[in-house]
């Protein structure tokens, strides 16, 4: 007998924001373990969607012969693994396995830290829901992957694993640029080896706004310039060194960006779960999307090696409340005929930290 996909949206969008929080019990081949955040996830396709889910074997969720069963009953939701990229297998002529210089996110996502390491890491400055230098620390990457040594992982990953598009992120660097400039050297190998492979770049905002059409000429189609919180308290509390940076410095920076590179072509991450009321943040969502700027809704997860979950004990949103925000954000996306698909590159692109995807934002 053959079995449909037989879950409604509505289902498959409650569904979805559960197994954000409860996680899945799933053998996940593509995972990602500490990092810039948002947690340690599995990614798999959720009714062929990408996603990345925790990977909790306390889960009442099963994931069984491409079925997501919860409590042992059929969701009518198809769930599987993500395959393992051929590219993991290779290495650079002087040994630096392909797998530490980028990591293949959903499906068809190559992702990269240019730098693996941040100004703000200090205790008092660092961002509280942050591993970017653990995974530095625990030996899975490299601290700076030179324009070079990306481009050669970006064109294996395009050729053997038909990877679509790519992500490349960076640790705050001390100069005005603030991490920009390097960004772009590696925009411009990576165009010059994978010409058609569309890029998303992830920055805070640059103290010089030129910095941004630098990033455009370079060959980058979308930009990520993440605030997490549109509320100043809630910044200082879990952003001690970056909340330095005022909202009127990315207001500034967001219309840039939106000049250069195009409404919705622009994004940033909302977290929920770190105190916000949650009509405050989505009507920071709607200022965001008027803008034209993409705003994308992730819960703060637990994860290993952040102040939020070591010290401070910070547990997930309820599912309910993501839920209710997650949505509203989706219907206002929907209002304003923006959707993360239609991004060229990046992560409302991707879709998978989000469930904005599955509410049809």
């Amino acid at each position: 007998m053959t079995i449909t996909n037989n879950a409604p949206r509505d289902a498959q969008f409650t569904t979805r924001v559960d197994v954000a929080i409860r996680g899945i019990r799933v053998a996940a081949p593509v995972h990602r373990e500490g990092g810039a955040g948002p947690s340690d996830d599995g990614h798999v396709l959720f009714q062929g969607m990408q996603s990345a889910i925790p990977v909790n074997q306390d889960s009442p969720y099963l994931v069984d012969d491409g079925r997501l069963l919860l409590d042992g009953e059929d969701t009518g939701i198809e769930v599987s693994p993500v395959a393992r990229p051929k590219f993991y297998d290779l290495s650079t002529a002087d040994g630096v396995s392909y797998e530490q210089i980028a990591r293949l996110h959903g499906a068809k996502v190559l992702a990269t830290t240019v730098v693996q390491t941040c100004i703000r890491y200090d205790p008092a400055e660092r961002c509280r829901f942050c591993s970017i230098e653990e995974s530095l620390k625990s030996g899975s990457t490299v601290a700076v992957k030179t324009p070079a040594m990306i481009a050669e992982v970006a064109e294996a990953a395009w050729r053997l694993d038909g990877v679509e598009q790519m992500v490349m992120t960076t640790g705050t660097s001390n100069g005005r640029d603030r991490g920009a400039t390097h960004l772009a050297r590696c925009v411009r190998a990576i165009k010059k080896a994978v010409p058609n492979l569309m890029i998303q770049v992830q920055c805070e905002p640059p103290a010089d706004l030129k910095t941004i059409s630098d990033l455009y000429e370079a060959g980058a189609r979308s930009i990520g310039i993440h605030v997490e919180s549109m509320d100043d308290d809630v910044r200082k509390r879990w952003m001690p060194g970056k909340s330095r940076v005022s909202l009127d410095e990315y207001r500034a920076a967001w219309r840039e960006a939106v000049r250069v590179f195009g409404r919705n072509q622009v994004s940033t991450y909302l977290l929920v779960g770190m105190g916000e009321d949650p009509d405050e943040m989505v009507a920071g969502a709607q200022e965001l999307i008027d803008m034209g700027v993409y705003p994308f809704v992730v819960p703060f997860r637990p994860l290993r090696g952040t102040l939020a979950t070591d010290v401070d004990k910070v547990p997930a949103p309820h599912r309910s409340v993501l839920h209710d925000i997650t949505f509203r954000v989706s219907q206002a996306l929907v209002a304003a005929g923006m959707r993360g698909a239609d991004q060229k590159a990046g992560c409302a692109a991707c879709g998978a930290c989000s469930a904005l995807q599955t509410a049809g934002g």
